[in-house]
């Protein structure tokens, strides 16, 4: 039986800049780092406190996903926060664009979206 998420992975188009944001800006922790020399590619794992991890790869040449308008398959990655105003604010003094705080009208929690430099649809989503 499933239990949990262990993973995101998320393919880049410029590793450094990606790495830069996903460790400076969103403060994820770096597990491990590898140069995949025989593939020309980095690998970063990266933690969250409660254990779960995103991936963070590398491939040249790899075709950029589409986002807008929406297309079929994983339509964005979600991360549990506090206090979603106040993570918005941090985005934003970073240079980040975020989305006005929304209220999921089911949950009634609050949530809103931003992206990660290649455009890929981010949401941070009130506990």
């Amino acid at each position: 039986m499933l239990t949990r998420i262990h993973h995101a992975a998320i393919i880049c188009s410029d590793y450094q800049r990606s790495r830069r944001f996903y460790t400076e800006v969103l403060g994820l922790k770096v597990i491990a780092e590898h140069f995949r020399e025989a593939r020309n590619s980095w690998k970063l794992d990266l933690g969250l406190p409660d254990g779960s991890q995103v991936e963070l790869f590398s491939f040249p040449g790899a075709p950029p996903r589409p986002s807008y308008p929406e297309a079929q398959g994983l339509r964005h990655l979600a991360f549990v926060v506090d206090d979603v105003p106040a993570c918005k604010a941090r985005l934003e003094s970073l240079g980040v664009a975020v989305e006005p705080v929304r209220v999921d009208e089911y949950t009634g929690r609050r949530f809103t979206f931003f992206s990660d430099p290649d455009g890929l649809p981010l949401e941070l989503y009130e506990a």
